[in-house]
């Protein structure tokens, strides 16, 4: 009984020395935002919560951009890592190194996986974003895989789950060279409206269901 609780007590103890290390060599830290900070180690980012322990280790596919814009409202502005709605922006490379995003959670689970080409923070558990898809067609005369690019305005909810499809979009180029984020061609107004883009009508209104 007494070496357990001698055991007991060291393990104890050394919990608490674990729990309170400091996270150290870091090279920014971002703003709070739902009881989290992202910190950089180089190019990788971490959260802290606001007793200073890491809840998310450091990972290379947090998105953040130094060079943001940050009064636009999409991709284009996120300077730094931040939860919003208990998500926060991933990315990687498809193609040739276009970017897609997607979305962790609080605990770092991968919520929604990057396949989106722009997309607006969450409001009330929705957002809009530019859906990118790539399905096989089959082979060529080489044997050779042939695929066909699709690409949506899409609602989707913070589980990942898309709430309703728009318009189809064209002419987006997955090269490198070619290559410019599209913008978003729906924006939500109110729970029940979103304005919806069409190239040859401008901007039209349009009434949703939204289940709560």
């Amino acid at each position: 009984m007494k070496i357990y609780f001698i055991t007991a007590c060291a393990m104890l103890m050394l919990f608490n020395i674990m729990s309170s290390q400091s996270v150290k060599n870091i090279d920014e830290i971002a703003p709070f935002s739902e009881g989290l900070a992202a910190v950089r180690q180089g190019d990788q980012w971490g959260f802290i919560n606001e007793e200073g322990t890491m809840v998310i280790n450091f990972r290379n596919d947090i998105y953040w951009n130094k060079d943001a814009d940050t009064s636009k409202d999409d991709i284009s502005g996120v300077r730094w890592p931040m939860f919003n709605e208990g998500r926060c922006l991933i990315t990687k490379n498809v193609e040739e190194d276009v970017p897609v995003f997607g979305f962790i959670d609080t605990k770092g689970n991968v919520v929604i996986e990057p396949e989106l080409l722009n997309v607006y923070p969450f409001k009330d558990g929705y957002t809009t974003a530019v859906l990118f898809e790539k399905a096989m067609k089959g082979k060529n005369e080489f044997n050779l895989n042939i695929y066909e690019f699709k690409f949506h305005d899409v609602m989707l909810d913070t589980s990942g789950e898309i709430i309703e499809f728009f318009n189809r979009r064209y002419n987006i180029q997955m090269t490198k060279k070619r290559y410019q984020r599209p913008t978003i061609g729906v924006k939500r107004l109110s729970d029940g409206l979103v304005a919806v883009h069409t190239q040859d009508q401008g901007w039209e209104l349009r009434n949703i269901t939204l289940n709560k």
